[in-house]
């Protein structure tokens, strides 16, 4: 197994805040960037955290085509996906002026994106058959909404930077969702967080450990918070 597989497991032993938490402390972005805001939203919190890069594109939803009932099938977005390295999490942009109105991934869409080892999806839009998603497929979903159609939705381009829920993300970026939302991960610290995110925890711990006891006063709060510092 390689170096980069052992660091992106470590980094699912964490949850989302800890990740977070343990990103900030190396002041490499602001803590106001590197999320996606509360528009995105995991629809399966009960799984466990997907990490994988970014494979990008954008769609739009509610036009029909100048001709005909439907758009082409765009079989060249799978190669590009495969063609990044794994595990993949797919972000796609809806680029309509009503985000949201059809659904790009669904039951069978699902399937294929796990067959091309994707860990997760993302979309600023909706997506559908969320019941065979997370019985059958197992695939975890952020995204703003469900639908129950796909309606006109068609990809208008691939590879290139997409914005979901304020978060700009490249085609290759190292992204991490769980039940707290979705981030991404800047790669020169990866295997430098999970030995963070645990000393922030135990940290954590020491401050609910002291607030349950009986011993608990502001006095020894506070003493606690300085010790950290």
């Amino acid at each position: 197994m390689s170096t980069a597989t052992d660091g992106l497991r470590a980094l699912r032993a964490f949850d989302g805040a800890a990740i977070a938490n343990a990103i900030e402390t190396f002041d490499v972005r602001l803590r106001n960037e590197g999320f996606a805001d509360a528009s995105i939203r995991a629809l399966f919190p009960e799984f466990p955290p997907a990490v994988g890069y970014a494979a990008t594109a954008k769609i739009r939803c509610s036009s029909p085509p100048p001709v005909g009932h439907h758009y082409h099938d765009r079989t060249d977005w799978w190669t590009y996906i495969q063609s990044l390295p794994a595990p993949r999490f797919v972000v796609v942009e809806d680029v309509d002026d009503r985000p949201g109105l059809g659904s790009f991934v669904g039951e069978v869409h699902a399937e294929i994106l796990r067959a091309l080892d994707c860990a997760g999806y993302a979309t600023n839009g909706s997506v559908r058959d969320v019941r065979a998603a997370r019985s059958s497929v197992a695939l975890p979903m952020f995204a703003c909404g469900v639908v129950p159609s796909h309606a006109f939705t068609h990809i208008v381009e691939f590879g290139t930077p997409v914005v979901i829920g304020g978060l700009r993300i490249a085609s290759g970026d190292l992204l991490f969702g769980d039940a707290n939302g979705l981030q991404s991960v800047p790669p020169q610290i990866v295997e430098q967080l999970p030995p963070v995110a645990a000393a922030l925890e135990a940290r954590d711990r020491e401050v609910t450990q002291l607030c349950r006891s009986p011993k608990f006063s502001i006095e020894s709060l506070r003493a606690l918070v300085r010790s950290f510092q």
